[in-house]
């Protein structure tokens, strides 16, 4: 792939009687004629496949899902989480585009906000026919010998998978070794608001506590030394909390004014991501008691709480 992801990785992990495919990519034949040319390469086909974990509900983790389940009924496992996104269900998605109008109204976002929900509202449409076909279950413990983690941050149904005897872990988004992993805004089920920044921070650290020997990332290479990476990952949003920190002293007072003058062309070009980056920020700041915020005409004005 040419693009900052590097690669989309998925995975076959053999135990026992069990061939569990964990994750399943993009829906392409790129990602598909590399599955078929893995199982052959190892003296399997599609049709050993026993079942399908996936780490997240995000559209490069799951797209050969029914394609697969097409050619071979097998069961599909998620976070209950997952389903409402993956089944597209109209009432969640409504609630997903009321909570983004509020998020970007609340932040200031004025035009690119309204642009992103009229976008947002089209695709609940446009998209409806997108909703995966197969069954999802909730993870079932049983039918894996691989511990089941919840990793918020990047997606709010986001799992890791975890090996104690080899130490492996399949991380999803949780880490990737070229580029930092967004927190990304995301409402919960009920449409409430989280903080996925620090709850990213919280789970980079929970799975730096159990040492994993070598960490399968949903994308680039495979990581070796996670714990430097989870510092090193720590130490940059610390950092960019600072010059955002040190923006609001000079007088930038909402989310949106500080993605304007901190991410400049991007805001209007990268508008969601770019967003998720400051509220997520703007949070640890506040978690860290540096920042204070009051309402005003509707809008969340930050202020220093030092000055």
């Amino acid at each position: 792939m040419n693009n900052s992801l590097k690669s989309i990785n998925f995975y076959l992990y053999q135990s026992g009687n069990n061939l569990t495919l964990i994750d399943a990519g993009l829906h392409n034949e790129e990602c598909w004629n590399a599955l078929l040319e893995t199982l052959k390469r190892n003296e399997f086909s599609i049709q050993d496949i026993t079942q399908i974990y996936l780490t997240h509900h995000h559209i490069d983790h799951v797209g050969l899902v029914d394609r697969i389940v097409r050619n071979h009924p097998v069961p599909v496992y998620a976070h209950p989480h997952s389903i409402p996104r993956l089944k597209r269900d109209r009432d969640f998605m409504e609630r997903r585009v009321a909570f983004f109008e509020t998020l970007y109204r609340e932040a200031d976002c004025g035009e690119a906000g309204e642009n992103q929900i009229r976008y947002l509202q089209n695709a609940l449409q446009k998209n409806e026919k997108k909703a995966m076909q197969s069954d999802i279950h909730p993870f079932d413990p049983a039918q894996i010998d691989l511990e089941i983690m919840e990793v918020p941050g990047h997606a709010p149904d986001q799992v890791s998978f975890f090996h104690e005897e080899t130490g492996w872990l399949f991380g999803g988004d949780l880490l990737i070794q070229h580029i930092s992993s967004n927190a990304l805004a995301e409402p919960d089920f009920e449409g409430r608001r989280q903080r996925p920044l620090l709850q990213h921070m919280d789970s980079m650290e929970a799975a730096d506590s159990l040492q994993p020997t070598t960490v399968y990332s949903g994308h680039g290479e495979v990581i070796y030394d996670a714990s430097s990476l989870v510092q090193k990952r720590i130490q940059e949003i610390e950092e960019k909390a600072d010059k955002l920190a040190l923006l609001i002293c000079e007088g930038l007072t909402t989310a949106a004014g500080l993605a304007k003058s901190y991410y400049e062309k991007r805001y209007d070009s990268q508008f969601p991501l770019v967003m998720s980056e400051i509220l997520g920020h703007l949070d640890y700041l506040e978690a860290k008691e540096r920042i204070g915020k009051e309402k005003m005409n509707g809008v969340w004005h930050y202020h220093d709480k030092k000055a």
